[in-house]
């Protein structure tokens, strides 16, 4: 995960900060790998025009919109893409660019997934739910929309440091907007956009924002459930604002 990465003939460093953080070297080329974990591999996608059909016969693959604009016909369905939205695909659908001006994509391969309750789905954003220490989400990708394995999520991080906690499924985290720290066993690493995070199950740690204004995050996690489920140290729920 930590050699150099060869993509037509230009070469990637992955930066290694604390055990489960990443910066990577470039991304201006078409792929640029960030986390590969028994659950997940994580990486960017870059296009510009007409791309060739794209299909993983194994994976689920749920993809996020970072830059830039498309025309994209997913499981035969032509559909928009602009940045915020996202897109399940369940393995063996097929996939593809038909014309794109900058476009930037997140995606979050998703290994041995369950059975699919839809071929694909194309999620705009949503609303805002509450999570822990005044944080908030929006849901994405979920089972609702037919993704069974994972749920995905952009995360509202205001400024301030969280308590430490830890949840009961793995994540893979990316960071679009603000800059902090994570915290994790002792040491801490410094966050900015473009940051990529692993976090197992049951790993204490904590994110901060260092402010002034909001941090944004994008989450995919497995098992499906909800974003606001966390638990500190001790075992004890955490509790939710307002609830």
């Amino acid at each position: 995960m930590l050699s150099p990465f060869v993509t037509e003939g230009k070469a990637y460093r992955l930066v290694l900060v604390v055990r489960y953080v990443i910066h990577p070297g470039g991304t201006d080329g078409p792929v640029t790998p960030l986390v590969t974990c028994p659950e997940f591999e994580q990486r960017l996608e870059r296009f510009d025009g007409e791309s060739e059909e794209q299909r993983d016969e194994q994976r689920d693959e749920v993809l996020y919109v970072l830059e830039g604009s498309a025309s994209a016909t997913v499981g035969g369905e032509t559909h928009a893409l602009e940045p915020g939205t996202g897109v399940f695909v369940a393995r063996g659908t097929p996939w593809r660019v038909d014309a794109a001006d900058g476009l930037l994509l997140l995606s979050v391969f998703v290994e041995d997934p369950l059975e699919a309750g839809s071929s694909h789905a194309v999620v705009p954003a949503g609303e805002r739910g509450v999570a822990t220490a005044g944080r908030e989400f929006a849901v994405l990708a979920q089972p609702e929309n037919g993704c069974e394995s994972v749920t995905q999520f952009v995360g509202y991080i205001p400024q301030g440091r969280a308590p430490d906690h830890f949840h009961r499924y793995d994540e893979v985290v990316y960071i679009l907007e603000g800059e902090g720290a994570f915290h994790v066993d002792g040491a801490s690493a410094p966050l900015q956009p473009g940051s990529a995070i692993h976090l197992p199950a049951e790993l204490v740690h904590c994110l901060e924002n260092h402010g002034p204004g909001e941090m944004r995050v994008l989450g995919v996690f497995r098992p499906a459930g909800s974003p606001a489920e966390a638990y500190y140290p001790d075992g004890t729920a955490a509790v939710v604002a307002g609830a």
